[in-house]
C-alpha cells in the first residue's frame, strides 16, 4: 500500500469515531460537528446565552493561542458563528460544552451574549469520545495532552487500548506508544507539552533506563538534536559493543538569538523541530516530522489540506 493511500485511509479511520458513539445519525461529511448535528424542529441550532454553558470537564487540551483566539473573536464579531457549537442540558437550566470551546471563548471575547448552539443528549463517555475524537482529528493536542485523554479514558472508563483505538480511528500500537509517554519523567514530559522535544524524540528516551532519560533528555535539548540523531545516539548507549566508533554528538551551533528565537516560536507553535538556517539574510527554514500526522500539523498551520 502507498503511504498516500494509507494516510487517506487513516483519514476516513477517524471519522468512524463518532458514528460509533451515535449511530443513529447520518454519516460524517467533512466537518465532524456539522455531521454531528440533529435535525432540529425548526431545522436552525438554538440561540443560547453564553453565560449559561460551562466548560467541557472532559476537555483534554490544557490551552489555546491568544493570538488564533483573537482572531477568530475578530471574525465572529464581523460575521457571526458560522459553525454552531454542540452542548448538552446540565441542572438549573445551565448547558456543558461538548464541542466548539474555542467558537464559545471567542464569542465571549467579541462581546456576543449568544452562541447558535445544538443540545444532544449524550452520556459521560459518549461527551469525553466526541471531545478526544473533535481534538485529534484537528490535531489539537499535543502528544503530552493526547497520553492523558487516553489515560483518562482507560482509568474513568475502563476502555481497553483496542476499544480506545476503534473509536478515535488510530491504531492500537499508536494509542500505547501515547500512553507509554507517562513513564516519562515529569520534567521531560513537560518538554514534550511545550514542543521542546517531540513525540519522535519522546520515543527515543523512553529506551532508555528511567533513571537516565532525564539527563539525555538536557543533552538532546542543548545539542538541539533531530529525531534521527537522538535514536542513534540511544542506541550507542544501549549497545557500546555494536557501534564501530563512539557515536560523536554535533557541536552546538553559533546562532544569532535572533533566529533562535524564531525557531523556538516555530518549533512550540507547530510541535515538530524547526532548524533556521539563516546567512545575513537569506536561508532555508528547515521542519522535521516523523509521519503523516506531523505532516499534516504542518499543512494546517500552513492553511493547506492534505492530497
Amino acid at each position: 500500500m502507498s503511504a498516500v493511500t494509507s494516510s487517506g485511509d487513516k483519514r476516513r479511520a477517524l471519522g468512524r469515531g463518532l458514528e460509533s458513539l451515535l449511530p443513529s445519525r447520518p454519516k460524517p461529511t467533512v466537518d465532524i460537528e456539522a455531521s454531528a448535528l440533529p435535525a432540529a424542529p425548526t431545522g436552525k441550532p438554538l440561540e443560547i446565552p453564553v453565560e449559561k454553558i460551562d466548560r467541557n470537564p472532559f476537555q483534554t487540551r490544557k490551552g489555546f493561542d491568544e493570538e488564533k483566539l483573537k482572531e477568530l473573536a475578530a471574525s465572529i464579531a464581523a460575521t457571526g458563528v458560522v459553525q454552531p457549537i454542540i452542548v448538552r442540558a446540565g441542572a438549573d437550566g445551565r448547558y456543558t460544552l461538548i464541542t466548539g470551546e474555542r467558537r464559545w471563548l471567542a464569542s465571549q471575547l467579541a462581546g456576543k451574549s449568544t452562541i447558535p448552539a445544538v443540545v444532544r443528549e449524550v452520556s459521560d463517555v459518549q461527551a469525553m469520545e466526541m471531545t478526544i475524537v473533535e481534538n485529534l482529528q484537528r490535531a489539537d493536542l499535543n502528544p503530552m495532552e493526547q497520553a492523558h485523554a487516553y489515560e483518562r479514558l482507560s482509568r474513568e472508563f475502563k476502555l481497553t487500548q483496542e476499544q480506545m483505538a476503534e473509536r478515535t480511528g488510530k491504531d492500537r500500537a499508536s494509542v500505547a506508544n501515547f500512553l507509554r509517554l507517562l513513564k516519562l519523567p515529569e520534567d521531560v514530559q513537560l518538554h514534550v507539552e511545550s514542543g521542546e522535544l517531540t513525540f519522535g524524540h519522546a520515543r527515543a528516551l523512553l529506551a532508555l533506563p528511567s533513571e537516565q532519560i532525564s539527563k539525555i533528555a538536557w543533552k538532546v535539548l542543548s545539542l538541539h538534536l533531530s529525531v534521527r540523531s537522538t535514536e542513534k545516539y540511544v542506541q550507542g548507549i544501549l549497545n557500546p559493543e555494536m557501534v564501530a566508533k563512539p557515536v560523536q554528538l554535533p557541536e552546538q551551533r553559533m546562532v544569532d538569538p535572533n533566529v533562535r528565537e524564531a525557531e523556538d516560536r516555530l518549533r512550540r507553535s507547530l510541535g515538530l523541530k524547526v532548524t533556521i538556517e539563516d546567512k545575513k539574510g537569506r536561508g532555508k527554514v528547515i521542519i522535521e516530522y516523523a509521519g503523516v500526522d506531523d505532516f499534516d500539523s504542518i499543512l494546517a498551520a500552513l492553511g493547506q489540506t492534505a492530497p
